[in-house]
């Protein structure tokens, strides 16, 4: 519920959800979910359809997302709910069919540079090589992933687990696990700094007249 902007982080989420044609979304919440209800009630005013899934006790991001499993009807798409970001979700959405996956993880390319320089020695201590504050590339897992309602099987009810733990545990029992390379944007609202970070970004980019649906 944090403002980025004029808006919630969820309602930018609804909103990038509704542009890719998903309208009929199932909220998963804990504790001051009422605050979410509150504030977004069935989903008619985004025209959309929202549901909600609580759990009477914190069980993880896959945990809470097995807690709603009765209102889930097969393919689906799964993300967190404190970030933004922006990509071609049709793409994961065919690349997952095509694969004929239980789960597609959706990855994008990130870079960063080390705060500290890293140092190599050989076997007698001799100083080989002094990297200084090196840059450090690969994908990450940016929290949006689409999925078979099928894998919600390989995790038990009322248990915690974090979504590595989901992917181990349905991977270990042969379920096809696939990931996605896409490109895009992508912002974790994990902090201060990444919170003015997003609200600046947005301020950048605001169209012209954007305001926000609530006083």
């Amino acid at each position: 519920m944090l403002p980025v902007g004029p808006k919630p982080i969820m309602e930018h989420l609804l909103e990038w959800l509704k542009k890719w044609g998903i309208t009929d979304v199932v909220v998963s919440t804990g504790y001051l979910g009422k605050m979410i209800q509150e504030y977004f009630g069935d989903g008619s005013e985004w025209g959309m359809k929202v549901t909600y899934a609580t759990s009477p006790h914190p069980l993880g991001t896959a945990g809470q997302l097995k807690a709603a499993e009765s209102k889930i009807r097969g393919r689906f798409v799964c993300i967190y709910g404190d970030q933004l970001f922006d990509f071609d979700l049709d793409r994961a959405v065919r690349f997952h069919k095509e694969k004929g996956a239980s789960a597609t993880m959706v990855l994008m390319k990130y870079s960063t540079e080390l705060k500290y320089g890293f140092m190599e020695t050989d076997k007698d201590g001799r100083l080989v090589e002094w990297k200084e504050k090196p840059t450090i590339e690969g994908f990450i897992n940016v929290g949006c992933y689409v999925m078979e309602k099928g894998f919600l099987r390989h995790l038990k009810a009322g248990k915690v687990y974090e979504m590595n733990d989901a992917f181990r545990e349905a991977k270990s029992q042969g379920a096809k696990i696939y990931a996605v390379k896409v490109e895009g944007t992508f912002m974790d609202i994990g902090d201060r700094k990444s919170f003015k970070d997003a609200n600046d970004l947005y301020t950048r980019n605001m169209p012209k007249g954007d305001i926000s649906k609530r006083s």
